[in-house]
């Protein structure tokens, strides 16, 4: 399989209108989580993607087996569990167009998120497995499958990828530093956002940080993403600013994830450093102009066509 992610994914009510969830009357359902994203994301574009994860036996679970599978995410590896239900989110647009999201996780199926024998031999056989810092902050059990998932990777001879998502809210007081530092220089690829690099690793260059990275010696390439501004792509050798592709942005949520899924399957097509940056902020700046996290998402076709900047006639 090219890519196998895992991590928990939620059902995610957003308000018909934006505004205060105080005011709303109506909602709309969908399924939200960066790690299902990037394997949707992958899928889109014609790569094999699969997803490990946990869900309740309830009918917020089976929406989210029935979406991804949909989207053509392989689902084999996800868990159903019995006696926990599926986590939800409420997501919220204030005035200013600033997103706020309100969590119903705590003790969710995906907290006890463990590997069993199909998870590890989804993990056996893939070419990347893509982590991020949101599965090791929602307990014990799902920190231990994030690290036994990498040392999987390594014996197995895939790339690691890891985007620490950092959620401020999931780790509460609890010191997210120095686990997400550790994940991050074992991995082939780290994509993350400026912002959260300055968190872990200080104000430091890009090229420092690529040595900081590169510590055990398998860090290939660095993806700083910046949001409108672009982002900035860099191996050992090469250093690439890529600018922001032009959109109409509706809402940033599942942005940084559409990015990882186009760098990360144009680095399994064996593309140029610079083209993995480029096919990142293709997908990440059309991913902002609806409202779902994933509704934006491109297909092979659409991507190569943007990427040639050709309109596509439809009347």
């Amino acid at each position: 399989m090219d890519l196998v992610t895992m991590g928990e994914t939620m059902a995610a009510f957003a308000p018909e209108e934006d505004g205060r969830l105080r005011y709303a009357s109506s909602f709309r359902l969908r399924v939200a989580g960066a790690e299902s994203n990037v394997a949707v994301g992958a899928a889109r574009l014609g790569f094999s993607a699969g997803w490990i994860s946990r869900v309740g036996a309830d009918e917020f679970g089976q929406k989210i087996l029935r979406e991804l599978r949909a989207d053509g995410v392989d689902v084999s590896a996800v868990a159903v569990d019995e006696d926990r239900r599926t986590g939800l989110l409420f997501k919220e647009t204030r005035p200013g167009g600033e997103t706020a999201v309100t969590y119903y996780r705590a003790g969710s199926a995906a907290s006890a998120l463990s590997l069993d024998g199909r998870a590890r031999e989804q993990l056996r056989g893939a070419r990347i497995v893509h982590l991020t810092g949101i599965t090791p902050a929602l307990g014990e059990s799902c920190a231990q499958a994030v690290r036994e998932a990498v040392s999987i990777a390594h014996e197995s001879g895939a790339a690691v990828s890891f985007d620490p998502n950092i959620r401020r809210k999931l780790w509460g007081s609890r010191d997210f530093v120095a686990p997400l530092r550790s994940l991050a220089e074992q991995a082939e690829y780290v994509l993350l956002g400026r912002e959260e690099a300055e968190l872990l690793y200080g104000p430091l260059s890009p090229r420092e940080l690529f040595g900081a990275l590169a510590r055990c010696g398998r860090l290939r390439a660095l993806a700083l993403k910046d949001g409108a501004r672009g982002a900035l792509v860099l191996s050992r050798e090469e250093l690439h600013e890529i600018p922001p592709f032009p959109c109409a942005c509706v809402d940033p949520v599942g942005a940084g994830d559409a990015f990882d899924a186009g760098f990360l399957c144009a680095s399994l097509e064996g593309l140029p450093l610079r083209d993995c940056g480029r096919w990142g902020a293709v997908l990440g700046a059309k991913a902002t102009e609806t409202r779902g996290d994933t509704d934006g998402y491109l297909s092979r076709r659409e991507l190569e066509a943007c990427l040639r900047r050709e309109t596509e006639i439809t009347r």
